[in-house]
């Protein structure tokens, strides 16, 4: 029998066109055996929220270095749950500041990191939200 891997869609809302960094998170994430779908660049929370239904993913990250996360996440979060996709466990990267992250989480995004977060804290996070194991 084989374990389902978990699938994580990424994804840069707004106009940021700066994607190093969620291209470096995408391909950890492949590394440590995850389905990484991405979705480029400039995509619409409309845009994401459909991916991420389309692909059946059980991770969606965000990449935001706009400055417009209080905006994007938001409705993001708004639209899962319009598809009945609460379930799925959303996570945000970029320039957030301290005094936003709180009322993320209120929101219900899963977890929040700024540059230089170590790519193993973010695998193990997700593992942890997923209540799964790491691969050995």
């Amino acid at each position: 029998m084989t374990e389902k891997k978990i699938r994580v869609l990424v994804a840069k809302p707004g106009l940021d066109g700066h994607d190093r960094g969620a291209k470096v998170v995408a391909r950890a994430l492949r590394d440590a055996g995850m389905e990484v779908i991405y979705t480029g660049l400039r995509q619409t929370p409309e845009m994401i929220a459909e991916a991420a239904l389309q692909e059946d993913v059980d991770v969606i990250g965000l990449s935001i270095l706009s400055g417009a996360h209080m905006v994007l996440v938001p409705r993001v979060l708004e639209l899962l749950k319009e598809y009945g996709m609460e379930h799925v466990k959303v996570f945000v990267g970029g320039i957030i500041p301290d005094e936003d992250v709180p009322a993320l989480m209120e929101l219900g995004v899963t977890g929040v990191y700024g540059p230089g977060t170590l790519t193993e804290d973010i695998i193990r996070d997700i593992h942890n939200a997923l209540s799964i194991a790491p691969a050995a």
